[in-house]
């Protein structure tokens, strides 16, 4: 799979990253610009990055037309974040009661990305790497294969158990494959949340705190859950029409091996107030939106 190679630093104090994006600066400010990638950037060419092909446990998500965060278990949560940040270089992270970084050392680290399209919100959808690759020029284009693939934070959650994998059309086969192995292997060993994920056993919904507090689940399915809930202004948690709210998502993907294409409710098996993915997230191939 062919990417731009784009080197830069990681930095942290002032925002609030969590187990699957993080904020890069390239040393070339204009890089996406003259790299044609549609990414939004602040004074300093600073970008969002969103980590491809995997998903950490929620720590702030407003639905759609809400006001109040919704998050998942903080404490795989936090793990998430800081097994990334700790990957990358930083220690001593501290944050205030928002969960923005006011300090960390180093306060940036060098590292670089691979990439090659922006999401519908501007964010890099990138491979982060800690250090540099030296012998390989800036804003090039480089090759990225499965060993390559495993000097990545990416790959690094995922064998750590701390992110689900959450894969896009765009991603190449031969890194989906590499990085499914690697999510067997966590799971087999109940790694981070696999030793407490209840997504595809399925689980019975009580109140809307269990799900934020207690309930491990692939963190796609939450966010839907969220937005469905976020609807009920009664506080309530029923999931009597959460099937019909799902088709109105028009969530499109594809499942592998066998190559079906279909959509996220028909995945969803919703029997009164029990829920369950039916098949596993690994097997699932999002379209990009």
């Amino acid at each position: 799979m062919t990417l731009k190679h784009i080197k830069g630093t990681f930095r942290i104090v002032g925002a609030s990253p969590d187990g699957d994006s993080v904020r890069f600066y390239p040393y070339n400010p204009d890089a996406f610009r003259v790299l044609n990638l549609l990414v939004r950037t602040n004074a300093h060419g600073g970008a969002q990055l969103r980590l491809d092909a995997i998903d950490a446990l929620e720590t702030h998500y407003t639905p759609r037309g809400g006001h109040v965060p919704w998050h998942q278990p903080r404490a795989l949560g936090e793990a998430a974040s800081s097994s990334l940040l700790e990957y990358l270089g930083f220690t001593n992270v501290e944050r205030d009661e928002r969960g923005t970084v006011v300090r960390a050392t180093p306060e940036q680290v060098p590292g670089y990305i691979l990439t090659r399209f922006a999401d519908k919100y501007g964010r890099a959808v990138s491979f982060a790497f800690r250090g540099s690759r030296r012998r390989t020029a800036d804003l090039v284009d480089v090759y990225l294969d499965a060993e390559g693939l495993r000097a990545s934070a990416n790959w690094q959650q995922l064998r750590a158990g701390m992110a689900y994998p959450t894969y896009y059309s765009k991603l190449f086969p031969d890194l989906r494959e590499e990085l499914s192995a690697t999510v067997t292997e966590a799971r087999s060993e109940g790694l981070g949340i696999w030793a407490e994920d209840v997504t595809t056993t399925g689980f019975r919904l009580t109140s809307r705190q269990q799900l934020t507090d207690d309930l491990v689940i692939m963190p796609k399915l939450f966010r839907r859950l969220a937005e469905y809930l976020e609807l009920d202004t009664s506080g309530g948690a029923s999931l009597d029409r959460f099937a019909s709210f799902l088709e109105t998502s028009d969530d499109r993907l594809f499942t592998i091996p066998d190559g079906h294409a279909t959509s996220f409710d028909t995945l969803v098996h919703v029997r009164r107030q029990r829920l369950r993915l039916i098949t596993l997230p690994e097997h699932i191939v999002f379209l990009e939106k």
